[in-house]
């Protein structure tokens, strides 16, 4: 297994990470026990990064790694977890919340369903409007001090946030949604990391399976949140799988899949970032870390920016009110 540095300050981890958000929900049900040995063979492949959330399936996608990661040396995982995301009962989102106080009740909780004494990365979702990023990221770095976190990492925010949270500690990564058809980051986000050594931990890099090459139209089901997701939606889903088909022939021409092809794109936009796959099944764990085998060349590359060039995506990557919620997609001031 390849490993990379997640920027200067932060661990060094595979080439590839296991996004575990699937397996408690999001895209529909999720099968338990191949959840849990989807991330036993991911380990096994010597993937180490897990990256999960607090408020997937409601604390449930904690409390499967735990299960999944019992006998396990605790070394052998780096788990990233983001806080800040409030539901409801009926799993709505209501908010967030990235004060001091709630930090320390959110990782007291994280703690506890995943079964350690420490957590590898610990990331606010979102940004809060409420509570200033010098205050969150403080709130972070004292329990850095205390022992109950190594690092301290940031999600979706713009090039502003991050120069702030950087001045009060060092920030390992940025997790951030990039794949060919989301590139919003190359303008300003992405520059402002590599200035401050800060890596980037890429998730949506198959677009929640859109340019995977295996999702056709219509294709989400009941608690899917795809089946609102503009990008899957009338024309945009049409005009989007149209895209799909042109890197169907550069894969096939390279004996590669169109997810292999799309994952290793991403990997070759630097040795800084490392790619978030969301596999819940075996096989398609399998599939992604075969995108590790295989170097695109310049020419490669230059072969893909022409059948799917930069801003061909129809629709957003979020709805209205979700959209709004994203530092990272405001103009800067």
């Amino acid at each position: 297994m390849e490993h990379r540095q997640l920027g200067t300050k932060g661990p060094r981890v595979s080439a590839l990470g296991l996004g575990c958000m699937g397996m408690s929900g999001m895209y529909g049900p999720a099968d338990r026990a191949e959840s849990i040995a989807t991330i036993h063979a991911a380990l096994e492949a010597g993937v180490t990064l897990l990256d999960t959330g607090d408020f997937y399936g409601m604390g449930h996608n904690e409390m499967l790694i735990g299960e999944a990661l019992r006998g396990r040396k605790r070394e052998q995982a780096i788990i990233s977890v983001k806080f800040g995301a409030l539901r409801d009962p009926a799993g709505g989102w209501v908010g967030h919340d990235s004060r001091p106080p709630a930090i320390r009740n959110f990782l007291a909780y994280s703690l506890q369903r995943l079964g350690v004494e420490y957590l590898d990365i610990y990331r606010p979702a979102r940004l809060d409007p409420d509570v200033p990023i010098e205050d969150t990221v403080g709130a972070i770095a004292d329990m850095v001090k205390a022992g109950y976190v190594r690092h301290i990492g940031l999600s979706e925010v713009g090039a502003e946030t991050i120069r702030r949270a950087a001045a009060i500690h060092p920030i390992s990564d940025l997790q951030i949604e990039y794949s060919l058809i989301s590139r919003g980051i190359e303008d300003g986000v992405l520059p402002a990391c590599r200035a401050l050594g800060i890596g980037v931990t890429a998730y949506g890099v198959l677009s929640r399976g859109l340019i995977s090459g295996h999702w056709q139209k219509d294709s989400a089901g009941a608690g899917d949140f795809r089946a609102s997701s503009p990008r899957f939606q009338g024309g945009n889903v049409e005009q989007n799988l149209a895209l799909v088909e042109g890197l169907r022939a550069i894969a096939a021409a390279k004996d590669m899949s169109v997810a292999e092809l799309a994952i290793a794109w991403v990997a070759a936009q630097g040795a800084d970032i490392v790619p978030l796959v969301g596999a819940r099944r075996r096989d398609r764990l399998a599939e992604a870390l075969g995108a590790l085998d295989h170097r695109l060349t310049p020419a490669d590359l230059a072969a893909i920016e022409k059948v799917v060039p930069k801003n061909a995506a129809a629709g957003s990557r979020y709805d209205a009110a979700l959209m709004a919620h994203l530092d990272s997609e405001r103009a800067p001031e």
